[in-house]
């Protein structure tokens, strides 16, 4: 195996063992990028210069015996939402042409000081604000999309261009990109990671988290983000903690829900089959099977955009006065609804989600964790803008992917996506695991026992 193909644990292991160097590795994923990256369209910026120059210090810190763990000497990408001093945040965007960061943000800080080795900030959709990210290539078919906002941190990792990386979600935007490219993603329990210095999409719906090769790469990754940031006010007063999976793959006892309604609505047949598969290997791992109805459905997509769109417009009321013509003419047209929605309609979405929370926790009294299709569609061609169902129903490529994704970031709770096969065009397919607020390693354990029933996970074909 060569570095760049090593899971996040692999590597951890090698280097505290001193079997590998971090600068081997920092030079074999930068050759990997060197290769790949022209077709992938993964990154806005490499700092390789950088990232050299922090896995020698790593390097050094291991000689003398001071390991920070297993981030230390691993490197990783940032998405372009996340301030590193220095570097440019750029969203993707003319808009922020010139900028440069004054200050790392929280979540930057926590992996510099846990020995991670920064490769590149990784392209979103512009600002955030789409679920496809135009500028990169799917990891496993170039002519699809990678899935959005997060999708250069997804093809990175996907391809071998990242051990890790972060990336946010404000609809979707880990899960669906990491579903799309077969990959691992987390979107924590909202405030349980810090956003200072991540740009804002809609602040009451905006998380961080990470996407990895696997669940217990993932649960590393958040060991080292978690804690209370006194400049965020959505941040939770909760300790750092080791969310690592044991080794035990038994589920007994636990109660997996299985939604009768919205999950398994306009569906592809094959994202079905291998997501109900997948519960089924649960099961037999002793998990008890539970059917459930998904609360207030019919309201999901109509809170979600009631929510996010004016949210989104306020946080850029100036420039889109300013310089509006910076902006690519889908987040414009989007930020320019926004200045249309009535304070009415906003004010509605927030009941909506206080009484969705209320129903959500309900049902997760009866359930441990939901089990049901990350995204309804495997990746779409990049020229396509609809999906049209058996019954007839057109719906356009950004609300199928954001539709099941959304309920967990208007309540707040935690959602993992994993990988679970292929469709026969070699696409890969992602259930999505829905946890009670602060669940993640409930989440993490049962993602991970997974994973165990199945061969290890090869880097995209495409690639």
């Amino acid at each position: 195996m060569r570095p760049y193909e090593m899971s996040l644990n692999q590597a951890a292991v090698a280097i505290g063992g001193r079997q590998l160097s971090p600068v081997e590795l920092a030079d074999s994923v930068l050759s990997r990028i060197a290769q790949v990256e022209p077709d992938l369209g993964a990154y806005v910026t490499v700092t390789g210069e950088r990232a050299r120059e922090a896995a020698h210090d790593a390097e050094r810190d291991l000689s003398a015996g001071r390991y920070r763990g297993a981030l230390h000497g691993v490197p990783m990408g940032l998405k372009d939402l996340i301030d590193v001093a220095g570097v440019a945040t750029t969203a993707s965007s003319r808009v922020r042409a010139g900028h440069r960061a004054q200050a790392d943000s929280t979540v930057a800080a926590r992996l510099a000081k846990a020995g991670a080795v920064l490769l590149g900030k990784t392209h979103t959709h512009e600002f955030a604000y789409g679920l496809t990210t135009p500028q990169t290539s799917n990891a496993w078919n170039t002519g699809r999309v990678a899935g959005g906002s997060s999708g250069g941190s997804a093809v990175a990792v996907a391809s071998g261009m990242a051990t890790y990386a972060l990336g946010t979600d404000t609809g979707g935007s880990i899960r669906v990109p990491a579903a799309l490219n077969g990959v691992v993603g987390l979107k924590p329990t909202y405030g349980l990671v810090p956003r200072r210095g991540v740009t804002s999409l809609s602040w009451s719906l905006d998380h961080v988290g990470p996407i990895a090769r696997t669940v217990e790469d993932a649960a590393l990754v958040l060991g080292a983000l978690v804690g209370h940031d006194p400049d965020d006010p959505a941040s939770l007063s909760t300790p750092s903690t080791d969310y690592r999976p044991g080794p035990d793959a038994s589920l007994a006892g636990l109660r997996v829900g299985v939604p009768r309604t919205y999950y398994f609505d306009h569906v592809q047949p094959e994202v079905e089959a291998e997501v109900r598969r997948a519960i089924e290997q649960l099961e037999e791992l002793g998990a008890r099977l539970v059917e459930i109805d998904i609360p207030m459905a019919r309201y999901v997509q109509a809170t979600q955009w009631g929510l996010m769109v004016p949210e989104a417009t306020a946080y850029h009321e100036s420039t889109l006065r300013t310089v509006p013509e910076l902006y690519q003419a889908d987040v414009r047209t989007l930020l320019e609804a926004g200045e249309l929605m009535p304070a009415g309609d906003y004010l509605r979405a927030q009941r909506s989600r206080a009484l969705m929370r209320a129903e959500w926790a309900r049902v997760l009294r009866q359930v441990d964790v939901v089990a049901a299709p990350a995204v309804p569609a495997t990746a779409v061609e990049a020229s396509q803008e609809t999906l049209t169902w058996a019954d007839g129903t057109v719906e356009a490529v950004s609300d199928a992917y954001v539709r099941l994704s959304s309920p967990a970031n208007i309540t707040g709770i935690p959602s993992l996506s994993v990988p679970v096969g292929h469709d026969t065009a070699g696409l890969p397919i992602g259930m999505q695991l829905l946890g009670r607020p602060l669940g993640e390693r409930t989440l993490l354990r049962v993602g991970h026992a997974y994973e165990q029933t199945r061969p290890a996970r090869a880097l995209a074909q495409a690639a």
